[in-house]
């Protein structure tokens, strides 16, 4: 009879904790499929890796965002602490999780409508625009209030119409739209959806 090579359990004996976790089950690389606490962390990492690359974009290629840019940014933030909360609670009614599907969902709306009011922006003549160089967010919250500062903000520049930096064709707020709306979708998908447990 051959020996069993050495660290390899015997038939009948217990098997070791290494052995159990190499068996277990791969997770599913359907997001859909995932625990709610996992697609709320998902989102969570995504917010945080848009912020993250947003932030590279300012310091490490020195673009400076325009007064729209930085509310986009905002809004991210808001919708990755919300899913970061969801996923730490991780509540186990349907209300619960309703609610914080709908919260993150009204946020993705809108920072979509922002992001959406961006791109129509970028698509007018920049002459149509007066130019506010040099004034960000931060100095019109100070000099105008929080309403006014917003409410310039959403009128648009000249500055808010420079298209810097493209990927496949389209700039930095077409892809925040884009990322709004799949992460509201999912969010809304993960809080409303039934589930079993």
């Amino acid at each position: 009879m051959r020996a069993l090579p050495a660290g390899l359990p015997r038939r009948g004996a217990k098997r070791p904790q290494w052995a159990t976790l190499i068996a277990a089950p791969t997770m599913s690389a359907n997001p859909l499929a995932w625990s709610y606490r996992l697609q709320m962390l998902f989102g969570f990492a995504v917010c945080a890796a848009l912020l993250g690359f947003a932030l590279y974009v300012e310091h490490g290629m020195f673009m400076l965002p325009c007064p729209l840019c930085m509310l986009q940014r905002f809004f991210f933030a808001g919708m990755g602490v919300l899913g970061l909360a969801a996923a730490l609670h991780d509540p186990s009614s349907r209300v619960g999780r309703a609610a914080y599907g709908l919260l993150i969902g009204l946020l993705a709306a809108v920072g979509a409508s922002i992001a959406t009011r961006h791109v129509w922006l970028q698509l007018q003549p920049p002459s149509a625009f007066p130019s506010c160089t040099g004034q960000g967010l931060g100095y019109m919250w100070e000099s105008l209030g929080p309403i006014d500062a917003i409410a310039t903000s959403l009128s648009g520049s000249a500055d808010c119409t420079k298209i810097d930096w493209t990927f496949l064709g389209f700039s930095m707020p077409a892809w925040t739209l884009v990322c709004y709306v799949l992460l509201g979708l999912g969010a809304l998908v993960a809080g409303l959806r039934p589930r079993r447990a």
